[in-house]
């Protein structure tokens, strides 16, 4: 991924970077979402299936084959020792099939969308630039709790396994605020869209 500019999209749960990312992609760039490789690595069948199974025992294995995500979930919230387990059995995954993905990617310039880019460390040394999607915490945790139907204490268990928003703003290269409506998102991104393409055609002459 270093011979390409990338930018590295990131942010907390609920501060809406699968819809900032559809809007980079409409201009051009080339989206690569981690999240969806994770989600292919864990299916029936995925690479990961048969470690995850070796290693967590098969309560940890949906009867499709899957991972099982709500057992996991729960695990490795209490669990910080089983948490660095899955992390060891994915993140080598991931960052393979990202490497692959980037390789065929076709765009302007890329974007991998890491949740998690900011805590991995790694990530932060693999992308041209850092952009962060902030928005209040408190809304944050009303978008989780309404989206994917849980409690205020579950959606906070997420967050305290994520960076703080401070965290991740001080890591930030660019940032798009998203506290509005989605009509609010277009004029941020087509700001960072022009810089993005003057930066990546810049990057390419210096190759």
């Amino acid at each position: 991924m270093k011979n390409r500019f990338s930018v590295g999209l990131t942010g907390g749960i609920g501060s809406g970077k699968s819809t900032v990312a559809d809007l980079f992609a409409a201009r051009g760039a080339a989206i690569i979402d981690t999240d969806l490789i994770a989600h292919r690595l864990c299916a029936p069948d995925g690479a990961a299936i048969a470690v995850i199974r070796a290693t967590f025992g098969p309560a940890f294995i949906s009867a499709d084959g899957a991972m099982d995500r709500a057992a996991m979930r729960d695990k490795v919230f209490s669990d910080p020792a089983a948490k660095q387990q899955l992390e060891a059995i994915l993140h080598p995954l991931i960052r393979d099939e990202t490497e692959r993905a980037a390789h065929q990617a076709q765009g302007a310039y890329l974007m991998p969308v890491v949740p998690l880019l900011v805590e991995s460390g790694n990530w932060v040394r693999r992308v041209t630039r850092v952009l962060v999607v902030d928005c209040p915490e408190s809304l944050q945790i009303a978008r989780v709790m309404q989206r994917n139907h849980l409690s205020q204490t579950q959606v906070r268990a997420i967050m305290a396994n994520q960076a703080s928003r401070a965290q991740r703003l001080a890591a930030a290269d660019d940032v798009i605020v998203n506290d509005a409506d989605a009509e609010a998102l277009v004029p941020q991104v087509d700001r960072l869209h022009a810089l993005y393409l003057l930066l990546a055609a810049k990057f390419s002459q210096r190759l």
